[in-house]
């Protein structure tokens, strides 16, 4: 159900009953507060611990040949 639906049918109830909707929904906010959202700052890309973490291994210094062998080897297995 979407927002504009549950108004509908909220307007379409009894005065008494909208008053408790109204109620009911106070309940909710008091009994799960929302946290305000903390805004994140943006780090680059480049300076993510990740980057980089392969750069000493010998066998990645061609990534290709690393990828093929690697699939090569997969698919010896899956045979």
């Amino acid at each position: 159900m979407d927002t504009v639906s549950i108004v509908r049918e909220i307007a379409s109830l009894p005065p008494e009953a909208q008053k408790q909707v109204i109620d009911f929904v106070a309940f909710l906010k008091a009994r799960y507060p929302t946290q305000p959202v903390r805004k994140t700052r943006r780090t680059r890309l480049a300076d993510e611990p990740f980057i980089g973490m392969w750069r000493n291994r010998e066998d990645m210094r061609d990534s290709t040949a690393w990828v093929q062998s690697l699939r090569q080897h997969e698919w010896e297995r899956s045979t």
